[in-house]
């Protein structure tokens, strides 16, 4: 369980509360500068906040970066590299320190690069430069190695994935494949948590959803609950609509 109580980073973001359990998926959703980030920078434990991050009952400012590393992994906003490598140079740099430079359990590792750039399509990207790679390969490299360091079978430590709007550079056919990703960590056991801006994908996938507007929690709960016309009206400051059928809802504006 990831339990976050009165977190405040400056004015950005005022005190919020939360928790999301073990294998639940949570997106966090608000206008553009609403807090987003800095919510999921201040729980991946890289910038200052007051309050408390715990996962599992551990405070996550007590634990030396080594251990967090092992407890969580943090997907950011897109950056390449300064300096060139190939795709499985990249992937192996993410690996979990005990399998970074030794020979031992090899299968293991071969085994879980093999599933995880299957799940992502970029087997066929291994030996191509980082920067000769697209918007889409790009991120879904960066996806495929920011799961490496909490993979199941490589990391028997790891509670926490921190994704910040994943989806972005991606297509409609890729970010299939993502929402797809995500819930297959979620069943391997892993808390998994989304900055996002489609509101189909988060009513479709999410367990639960955090709304902030202004650096304020607005709402919390589960997204058919939480998520109506009103209270997204009042997020994003435009009309919103939901559309039933007999087959499924849809937000539009």
């Amino acid at each position: 369980m990831i339990h976050v109580n009165n977190l405040q980073v400056d004015t950005r973001l005022l005190p919020l509360s939360f928790e999301v359990n073990a294998g639940e998926v949570l997106h966090v959703i608000g206008p553009n500068g609403c807090g987003k980030s800095t919510l999921l920078n201040a729980i991946s434990g890289i910038d200052f906040y007051q309050g408390e991050v715990t996962i599992e009952g551990q405070d996550i400012a007590e634990l030396s970066l080594e251990t967090l590393a092992q407890q969580r992994a943090y997907l950011a906003q897109s950056q390449r590299p300064s300096f060139n490598l190939q795709v499985f140079q990249y992937l192996a740099l993410h690996l979990p320190k005990a399998y970074r430079h030794s020979n031992l359990h090899q299968d293991i590792v071969e085994s879980a690069v093999e599933q995880v750039t299957e799940m992502m399509n970029i087997k066929d990207k291994l030996h191509r430069s980082v920067f000769e790679l697209s918007g889409g390969e790009w991120q879904r490299v960066r996806l495929a190695a920011t799961a490496l360091q909490v993979w199941p079978t490589l990391n028997s430590t790891a509670k926490l994935l921190i994704l910040d709007e994943p989806a972005a550079p991606l297509d409609i056919g890729q970010q299939g494949l993502l929402y797809q990703f995500v819930d297959w960590m979620a069943q391997q056991g892993l808390t998994v948590i989304v900055a996002n801006h489609d509101l189909n994908k988060t009513l479709k996938y999410a367990d639960k959803v955090l709304m902030i507007k202004e650096g304020v929690k607005v709402a919390y709960g589960i997204p058919q609950q939480v998520m109506t016309e009103r209270a997204l009206t009042d997020l994003y400051d435009t009309k919103v609509r939901i559309l039933a059928t007999d087959s499924e809802t849809v937000i539009v504006t």
